[in-house]
């Protein structure tokens, strides 16, 4: 059978590609092994310049990368630079900064000496998603391989070019042409590449179904898992914030990506006194973005990625305005070839309804009424996701003491939500476990082995 990668901005089939056999795929996670194998005693600090290498190739191939990522996903193509030249920060962070983070810790525990040290568990398999094709790979793989890792990818079936393209790469950087490989592969066949006993661990980024059938595929194994999954995240406008800085960073949070990421401002909580204000704003600044051909410079909304994910999200906005929301912009999609959708600010939502409870992955803002700071919070946290949030305030104490209440992984004070190599990321309840990127993402992915070294004839300090 055939992978096939569609156009969502003309409908125009790309490129078709053949899907690896069982046979081809227990070859290549057999390499990975060998490559492990043959690699894992090479010391960190010389695994460095192959990774700066990969971040230097990424900049080099900036075009022709973006170019892939746009075509195959419909981003506009300032972002999908911008998502290239992302990763090649995320290689030379962890290039910089591997050898220190992943130095043994000394610990004093009374023994001669005693400390932790970071090895690496041989092959990790990633599960990726289409949103940000090159992004989530490197977040995951630039730690993974830097620890000493090897790293399989079964990325979206949807963006094969762009998997193909990340493992020419990590090749042409330096790395055993087995260090990293893509499998060409739909969802079926992931089970039993996660039931191989060389893959020793597992990290997704997706939906919440697909992160619960692998993560309970995995824990037969008893193998380890990192889920980033779904977000519904909070932007919480006080009433006294900078409403028009609020509003501008806002649209930008919600229409980044034609509003497809687990991290986009999706439920916009206001304090009742500064709706009207805020929503007037906010629908100014959403007309300023114009939509079409993602590789028009111009244009700084594509189509989304699939017909089928614009049906999904104009059947919520539908369900929502039937319940009584109010669409003051858009909230139809767009005739014609491709998947687009206009942007969408739907007022009047609360919880019960299909924009306030479910995941809206697309460039539809859902702006709910706050009695209070209070009352804002409650309502932030009256989702079963916990990934991300933003919350405007001229109070920055007051800011940081409500942040505090939020349940999720990250909070941004008057910023937008972002993903950024120096800050763990990940969420809690729906949103998943584990941390990715910072020092925290590169120890995921390790074994910490305790050391404990004592003379002949010394006492035992456990006993003391």
């Amino acid at each position: 059978m055939a992978l096939q990668s569609i156009n969502p901005a003309t409908d125009a089939l790309i490129e078709r590609f053949d899907e690896h056999t069982p046979d081809e795929v227990a070859r290549i996670v057999d390499a990975t092994e060998e490559a492990f194998q043959s690699g894992k005693r090479l010391p960190i600090a010389e695994r460095a310049p192959f990774m700066h290498k990969a971040a230097q190739l990424l900049r080099d191939r900036c075009e022709t990368y973006g170019r892939t990522i746009s075509l195959e996903m419909g981003k506009p193509i300032a972002e999908s630079r911008a998502e290239v030249e992302k990763c090649a920060w995320v290689c030379d962070y962890y290039a910089q900064n591997a050898a220190t983070i992943l130095a043994r810790e000394e610990i004093d525990a009374g023994y001669t000496r005693s400390y932790a040290r970071f090895d690496p568990l041989g092959t990790v398999l990633a599960v990726m998603p289409w949103n940000f094709p090159f992004w989530q790979v490197f977040r995951f793989a630039a730690p993974a391989l830097m620890a000493r890792n090897t790293a399989l990818l079964k990325h979206s079936s949807n963006v094969m070019r762009c998997a193909l393209q990340i493992e020419e790469v990590f090749r042409d950087a330096g790395f055993d042409e087995n260090a990293f490989r893509t499998l060409l592969i739909p969802s079926g066949p992931v089970e039993a590449v996660i039931d191989n006993p060389i893959v020793k661990a597992v990290t997704l980024t997706g939906s919440n179904p697909a992160g619960s059938a692998v993560a309970a595929r995995a824990g037969r194994q008893i193998k380890k898992t990192v889920l980033e999954l779904g977000g519904s995240d909070a932007f919480i406008v006080l009433a006294d914030a900078n409403l028009s800085q609020a509003a501008a960073t806002g649209a930008t949070a919600r229409l980044l990506n034609c509003g497809q990421s687990c991290i986009a401002a999706k439920r916009f909580i206001v304090d009742r006194t500064v709706r009207e204000e805020f929503v007037a704003l906010l629908a100014a600044e959403f007309k300023k973005n114009l939509v079409g051909d993602p590789l028009d410079e111009a244009v700084a909304i594509g189509p989304m990625a699939r017909r089928d994910l614009r049906d999904e999200l104009d059947d919520q906005v539908k369900r929502s305005i039937a319940a009584g929301a109010e669409a003051v912009t858009g909230g139809r999609a767009i005739d014609g070839d491709g998947a687009f959708y206009a942007p969408t600010i739907l007022t009047g939502v609360r919880p019960g309804m299909a924009a306030f409870d479910e995941e809206t992955f697309g460039p539809v803002a859902a702006v709910i009424d706050a009695d209070d700071a209070r009352h804002a919070v409650d309502l932030a946290n009256d989702s079963p996701f916990g990934l991300g949030g933003s919350l405007w305030t001229n109070d920055l104490d007051r800011g940081e003491a409500l942040a505090a209440r939020i349940e999720s992984g990250a909070i941004f004070i008057n910023d937008m939500t972002k993903s950024d190599p120096r800050l763990p990321f990940g969420g809690i309840k729906l949103s998943g476990y584990g941390r990715e990127l910072s020092h925290y993402g590169i120890k995921e992915f390790v074994n910490i082995k305790t050391v404990a070294v004592n003379d002949c004839g010394a006492d035992d300090p456990g006993r003391k």
